[in-house]
């Protein structure tokens, strides 16, 4: 895939595709142009006397502090080094390289005054697969996430460790295998390097992606358990939905009388063959939680989309005139303060524990005897079979964690740097929670896909509506029908796997594309 950027148009599916891998990334000519403007500006006031923050100061509560022209390349260096303090787990590779995109288009914006040889190298690394070894944890969000930011950093200098050939590697030597050289920071590019909300983002754009799906498969799995336990469908009604007016909601609705459509399910138990009055809130209330998640998923994105393509740096280089900025102007701000995208993903967590926990009280009503009218936990030869106990237990689980990790990082704060970052955004935690959240949300579903298949099989010859039975016929081409026990871990792991082509198969037999 090519990517050009320029600042302004980076979309988070490009952002996702890069992360896979094997995306070609360019500089748009006029983007070239504003990189090299900054920088002029930069090197003309990095030459005189005036005090500039960043760039002949010191840093954070060290700002009043003069740096002597001789000590600018030095003080660009110790940046980098002092604020590599990193710890924890590395973050995987896609999530690294999503990073660098992300990096690399805000420095494309021309606002940080980077070298266009510095920037260069870094899409060179992206093109080379020299992945930079950022360690997860050690980012308040504040001004920026400095630490996962200078860990990028220390690649481009040679410092530091980076992923290459399959190897984890010294950066200098990672480069060297590459064929690429380290750079020499100038004047305020290490500070264009570090601050910034890239890696709450990236993190944070892989999370809302996989979110999406779960949210979509989230659908089907409704529509599959609606049809093993023989639910209504009347609660998806268009007149329901129309009348209390969100968007999600009567999106979800539709979705499902489309998945459900052309049922002899429903067929079988309409009128006078069926004895319900009402079914439980976790299938009558689908569009109401899924729809809710889904609204919520749509705020993320905006503000994710509208992030990819933020100016985060500090202090800001305008090279040319702006409404109340003139050219030649470089001004100290607060856009590197990760409130926004961290509030967003506290969000994206909250949206997933939602979608999950209706989803495990899904899975209880199937394995439920006394509420499904099915063998106890869809076992035939229940008692010598435990059947499907545990996976409701494990989705239980699953979901008693999201809970607690959708309680809201974005809301504490702890000042740092001796009270000049006196109010923090936390978004690398909320970031991390949110993948976390989304990791048990997406397991959490294919469990009840795994659980639904069963129950369909025992409604059989009864056929589910034309999406519902698509999902169920995509499930059994990877996992058979369960009629002992048997390991499931390798079941929900073959469904987790299986889960694109399963939405995939059952929105288009519902016509959903």
């Amino acid at each position: 895939m090519r990517i050009v950027l320029s600042g302004e148009k980076l979309t988070l599916e490009e952002v996702g595709a890069a992360a896979r891998g094997g995306a070609r990334v360019e500089i748009a000519a006029k983007a070239r142009d504003r990189v090299r403007a900054a920088r002029t500006l930069v090197d003309r006031i990095a030459a005189g006397d005036a005090p500039a923050y960043g760039i002949n100061t010191g840093f954070g509560t060290l700002a009043e502090v003069s740096i002597p022209k001789g000590d600018l390349r030095k003080l660009q260096r110790n940046l980098i080094l002092s604020h590599a303090a990193g710890t924890g787990a590395p973050l995987p590779l896609p999530e690294v390289r999503a990073l660098m995109l992300l990096r690399a288009n805000v420095l494309a914006g021309g606002y940080s005054g980077i070298r266009e040889t510095t920037l260069q190298l870094l899409l060179e690394m992206l093109h080379r697969e020299v992945i930079p070894v950022i360690p997860e944890k050690g980012s308040v969000g504040a001004s920026g996430d400095l630490a996962p930011l200078a860990h990028l950093a220390l690649v481009l200098i040679g410092e530091g460790e980076a992923f290459f050939g399959g190897n984890r590697l010294g950066g200098r030597e990672a480069l060297a295998r590459a064929g690429l050289q380290p750079v020499v920071l100038e004047a305020k590019e290490g500070l264009a390097l570090v601050n910034g909300t890239q890696a709450m983002q990236a993190v944070g754009a892989l999370a809302l992606l996989e979110a999406e799906r779960c949210a979509r498969v989230a659908d089907i799995a409704a529509a599959m358990t609606v049809e093993g336990l023989m639910g209504s469908h009347r609660p998806f009604l268009a007149a329901i939905h129309r009348i209390r007016g969100h968007e999600g909601q009567a999106r979800v609705a539709a979705d499902l009388r489309a998945l459900l459509a052309g049922s002899e399910i429903n067929a079988s138990h309409q009128d006078e063959h069926c004895d319900k009055v009402q079914d439980p809130y976790s299938l009558r209330c689908a569009p109401q939680v899924h729809g809710a998640a889904r609204d919520a998923l749509a705020f993320v994105r905006r503000t994710l989309a509208v992030e990819a393509n933020a100016a985060t740096d500090n202090p800001l280089v305008f090279a040319e005139d702006l409404e109340d900025v003139s050219a030649g102007t470089i001004v100290s701000g607060g856009n590197f303060h990760g409130q926004p995208v961290a509030q967003a993903l506290d969000l994206l967590a909250i949206a997933c524990a939602q979608l999950q926990t209706i989803s495990e009280r899904r899975v209880e009503q199937l394995v439920n005897p006394s509420l499904s009218g099915l063998p106890p936990f869809l076992a035939r030869n229940s008692g010598l079979n435990s059947g499907f106990m545990i996976a409701q237990v494990t989705a239980a689980a699953l979901a008693a964690e999201t809970k607690v990790l959708a309680h809201p990082a974005c809301v504490d704060t702890i000042p740092s740097s001796a009270g000049r970052e006196d109010h923090v955004s936390m978004g690398m935690t909320a970031a991390l929670k949110a993948r976390t959240a989304v990791e048990n949300a997406r397991t959490g579903l294919a469990i009840e896909l795994l659980v639904a298949a069963q129950a369909l099989d025992l409604r059989k010859p009864l056929r589910p509506g034309a999406g519902a039975a698509a999902a169920h016929e995509r499930i059994r081409i990877g996992v058979s029908h369960m009629d002992e026990d048997r390991e499931l871990h390798r079941d929900i792991a073959a469904v987790l796997q299986m889960m694109p082509e399963i939405e995939s198969a059952a929105r288009s037999a519902a016509g959903l594309g």
